[in-house]
């Protein structure tokens, strides 16, 4: 399902940088997905295999335009619903904001650690991770009480283990080479 979802995005990442529409798309498309979300009637009825694809285009051309939603959004919304892939709409819209960033140099940071870090702490870490990966990064902090000490740190599928734990098993293990 998830390579579904990134076929999505990247068709409407592919348009919307395209017309350079890649903010307002991403945050119309947000919204789309909030309202889907929230509301367990709409999910419902777009799913539901007795209401017709007329009627589901309907409603989300009513959304949409409350919303204030582009063409773009609005035509990506019909693709989905035609295709039956509503439900899908959620991972639609999370792997469209990571080919967005992806394709813009930016990259997603999580940064854990076992305590809060300064704000000189946590520039220094960026900086650390922009020069690594040669992308602006977008961090987020979070605590992580298990870690001893040090960061472990997760951009996309890449984890930079730079825990006290992870020192101390390298140090074990030199110890027990030598």
């Amino acid at each position: 399902m998830k390579s579904a979802s990134l076929q999505y995005a990247n068709a409407l990442a592919d348009i919307a940088l395209a017309q350079g529409t890649a903010a307002p798309v991403t945050e119309q498309l947000g919204d789309f997905t909030a309202a889907y979300a929230s509301s367990a009637e709409l999910r419902n009825f777009l799913a539901s295999p007795a209401v017709s694809k007329a009627e589901k285009r309907g409603v989300a051309e009513k959304i949409s335009s409350r919303l204030g939603a582009s063409r773009i959004v609005r035509n990506f919304l019909f693709i989905v619903i035609d295709h039956r892939r509503t439900q899908q709409l959620p991972e639609i819209f999370r792997s469209f904001q990571d080919v967005i960033r992806g394709r813009q140099g930016v990259a997603k940071a999580e940064i854990f650690s076992p305590a809060v870090l300064n704000d000189a702490q946590k520039k220094d870490v960026t900086a650390v991770l922009e020069k690594l990966t040669g992308k602006k990064v977008e961090t987020k902090f979070l605590l992580d009480a298990n870690l001893l000490g040090g960061v472990l740190v997760r951009v996309g599928d890449t984890i930079y283990d730079g825990s006290l734990r992870n020192r101390l098993n390298d140090l074990r293990k030199q110890l027990a080479a030598e």
